[in-house]
């Protein structure tokens, strides 16, 4: 009889160090799994961040790109407008400076 309680307290005493192990292991296991996790999630969020910043420099550069051709195209335009009223300039610069001239 002694023996069936010594074989029994035994066991009880090996299953609970087997429990420890596995809650101690499954333990290890999940902060394993959450520094996993907040790693991937951090490079996740580099990953993103640099895909924003290159869209906004893209963007950027485009905004300047179309900046600058309106502009070009906008001088383009005064100097055709110039050009179509040379004379119509002339004449005006003429007689403005025979309006001074006779002051």
């Amino acid at each position: 009889m002694k023996q069936i309680i010594k074989d029994v307290l035994e066991a009880e005493e090996r299953v609970d160090k087997t429990l420890k192990e596995a809650r101690q292991r499954a333990s290890e296991i999940r902060r394993a799994a959450e520094q996993e996790i907040a790693e991937q999630t951090n490079r996740a969020r580099q990953k993103a961040r640099e895909i924003i910043q290159t869209g906004a420099e893209q963007a950027r550069k485009e905004a300047e790109r179309l900046a600058d051709e309106k502009l070009r195209q906008a001088d383009r335009q005064r100097e055709a407008v110039l050009e179509q009223n040379a004379d119509a300039i002339d004449r005006l610069v003429e007689h403005i400076c025979s309006l001074v001239l006779e002051s």
